[in-house]
């Protein structure tokens, strides 16, 4: 591939393929000029490694184990491995409440999910945007650098990538914003974008492949609390409930520029980093992180801590403050009543609300689940009846029809069910993040049921939905169902927050619009 001098691709559409041209099949690369892929510098494995010279030679398109550092590949979000367990989750909160606002349209821009989707895609800024348009269907809408006039300076926001064993895509950077999009108001795991690739490991085994991502700090092996984790505890999937929420992240963006600032050339998981070392200066469960006020205290002492470090101050694994980007004066030498201070603890009711408010405002939405007394993870076979308390499958395999009854409660996370799921006087039922497979038939709910949403990852289902008597509020949102969706009795009746669910077969009653 041609590059320019920064290593990057020096004409960065290259990677024209599936939704975003409509030429090529999606998960496929193509040269900048000829259509060959060369190695480029500092690739191991790639265009000899795993693909094999013969499938890396001539035009056309090409497997994506071909990529090379600096190429640019078409993706969808479904296709995509996290290198981390845990995200700040009122960052991607202030995101959803922006997405699914009209303040930006009402002020007569665009709304910021498309500028900061073209950011990503490598075009700049949101040129156009069509009554109707969505993420999903980028003809839909424009951005300011075309697709084939890239710069250096438009790629570099560009969110990255690692091909692994079997050209599998392992995301190194965006987590975030990722998930912003499949969580938002037009998100779906098919939802296109692109990625630019950093390495090419696809000619490795699965363990030396990982060893090599611990080596070169490619991979966020630890949890909510700062402990370790193994690689096979990291989600396998996007999406809010697949990951941890770890708070002193969250803090960590709302102090941007406030008490530090991206450095060029900022490593990944540098956010981490400033988490890890606050987490021994300040004690997030002393605040009220559902309110303003006591939010903003937390930020302001985080912050300042920041910025009052010497340069050479070493923050976490041998990084200083001055290489994290500590800030040289605490927000910019201004006034907490000027500055970006000033503009984070701006009110909702304000024309420009903070981040921080949109981001609460968003967080209240989210109904917490039910306290689990009972666990289940790995593979379970075998029916499961759930008699009383609350049983929470987290990224389990269950094999098997599942039944609640009257006064228990079931929370399925990032998990399988290969069978079908009934409940009857059930206190809770929620299903996020996960696919089912059999029939799923609810019915008199006394608390909340829970099919995607706020803070809940949509589902896939195949088979009928079937919705009955629940009276607890029904939440039934961007979830994909092959089968029919029945709904009657409920009150008060399913919403979808505006989130329209993808239903192959009939919907009748009152989930004929949902």
């Amino acid at each position: 591939m041609n590059r320019a001098s920064t290593g990057l691709p020096r004409r960065g559409a290259r990677l024209l393929a599936g939704v975003l041209a409509g030429v090529l099949a999606a998960g496929t690369v193509v040269g900048a000029s000829t259509g060959a892929v060369a190695a480029g510098p500092g690739s191991t494995g790639g265009a000899g490694g795993a693909a094999g010279a013969g499938a890396c030679a001539g035009s056309g398109p090409l497997p994506r184990a071909c990529a090379q550092p600096g190429d640019l590949i078409d993706v969808t979000l479904g296709e995509l491995h996290p290198t981390q367990a845990v995200l700040g989750f009122d960052q991607v909160f202030y995101k959803l409440g922006r997405y699914g606002s009209d303040r930006d349209e009402a002020a007569g821009g665009f709304n910021k999910r498309f500028d900061d989707w073209c950011e990503t895609n490598g075009q700049g800024e949101a040129a156009s945007v069509r009554p109707g348009a969505r993420l999903d269907d980028p003809a839909s809408f424009s951005c300011t650098v075309p697709l084939g006039q890239e710069t250096p300076k438009s790629i570099a926001p560009m969110k990255t990538a690692v091909i692994g064993p079997g050209g599998k895509l392992y995301l190194t950077d965006g987590h975030h914003t990722l998930t912003s999009f499949l969580e938002g108001p037009d998100g779906s795991t098919r939802l296109p974008i692109r990625l630019r690739v950093t390495d090419n490991f696809s000619s490795l085994s699965t363990a030396a492949f990982w060893q090599r991502m611990t080596a070169e700090k490619k991979v966020w092996l630890r949890d909510e609390t700062n402990k370790p984790l193994a690689v096979d505890q990291l989600p396998d999937r996007l999406g809010i409930t697949n990951f941890r929420d770890d708070p002193y992240r969250s803090l960590v963006y709302f102090t941007r520029d406030i008490g530090y600032e991206v450095p060029d050339g900022a490593t990944e998981f540098l956010e981490f980093s400033w988490g890890s070392w606050l987490r021994g200066e300040h004690d997030t469960a002393a605040y009220d992180l559902t309110s303003p006020g006591p939010y903003l205290d937390l930020v302001k002492s985080a912050s300042k801590s920041m910025a009052a470090l010497a340069p050479d101050a070493v923050v976490d694994d041998g990084k200083t403050a001055a290489q994290l980007g500590r800030i040289a004066e605490w927000n910019g030498g201004k006034k907490e009543t000027g500055g970006e201070f000033a503009k984070l603890s701006k009110p909702l009711t304000d024309a420009k609300p903070g981040k921080l408010a949109e981001a609460l405002d968003y967080k209240a939405r989210v109904e917490p689940a039910p306290a689990c007394t009972t666990r289940i993870t790995g593979v379970r076979n075998g029916p499961l009846t759930v008699t009383g308390g609350v049983t929470c499958a987290d990224r389990a395999a269950l094999r098997g029809p599942v039944t609640v009854r009257a006064g228990a409660a079931l929370v399925l996370t990032g998990s399988t069910l290969q069978g079908p799921l009934q409940s009857d006087r059930a206190a809770a039922i929620h299903v996020c993040g996960s696919d089912v497979t059999g029939p799923l038939a609810i019915s008199r709910t006394t608390g909340s049921v829970r099919l995607g949403g706020p803070g809940c990852t949509a589902n896939g289902v195949t088979g009928a939905v079937v919705l009955t008597g629940n009276t607890g509020g029904v939440l039934l949102a961007a979830n994909k169902v092959t089968g029919p969706v029945v709904c009657s009795a409920n009150v008060p009746a399913p919403v979808n927050t505006q989130r329209a669910n993808e239903v192959h077969g009939p919907r009748t009653g009152q989930c004929a619009g949902v």
